[in-house]
């Protein structure tokens, strides 16, 4: 008897866990837009990008497509980017479009460059990533669904956020 209630439970805890498991899965980054456009702050239309896997291995370095299509992250003190103080903008490597400026660039002494708001809040997507143990907003890019980095609210005024940002996941149009 002890048995059967000691199988009945331990099935009804796994059938329990792998429901909640599945309600708390995010979207695939890839396919983020439920439309392959959106209409950012300024009135522009901006279109997806979706490609495969296969297309993004083709077209990025070894190093940026483990950061942006893998959510990896690269070493503190790596980048090209974290002692950029050049006026500019910083785009999307994968797929080009304008996510920071310079003029919010700040040192935050974590290794990785930081911003403190992006150009258009609309050209970033944020989703909760609960990997490592912690709980973290994971910064995207809104046009190819990239991985950019992770957003803090340990940054400086005005706004307070710290957009922690990966370098290769980036590229730099000087000004």
């Amino acid at each position: 008897m002890h048995r059967i209630l000691l199988a009945i439970s331990l099935i009804m805890s796994f059938t329990l866990n792998a429901c909640l498991q599945a309600t708390n899965k995010k979207p695939n980054p890839v396919s983020h837009a439920t439309s392959k456009w959106f209409v950012d702050a300024r009135g522009d239309t901006i279109h997806t990008i979706l490609k495969s896997d296969a297309q993004w291995k083709s077209e990025l370095d070894q190093m940026s497509y483990y950061v942006l299509r893998q959510k990896g992250t690269e070493r503190a003190f790596s980048g090209p980017y974290n002692e950029n103080k050049k006026e500019g903008i910083y785009k999307c490597k994968a797929c080009g479009f304008s996510l920071f400026s310079s003029g919010t660039k700040f040192d935050s002494g974590t290794g990785w460059p930081s911003f403190y708001a992006p150009i258009d809040k609309t050209h970033v997507l944020e989703e909760t990533d609960s990997t490592m143990g912690m709980a973290r907003v994971e910064v995207l890019c809104n046009r190819c669904g990239g991985h950019l980095g992770h957003v803090f609210d340990d940054g400086p005024r005005p706004t307070g956020l710290r957009y922690c940002m990966n370098s290769v996941s980036l590229d730099f149009e000087p000004q």
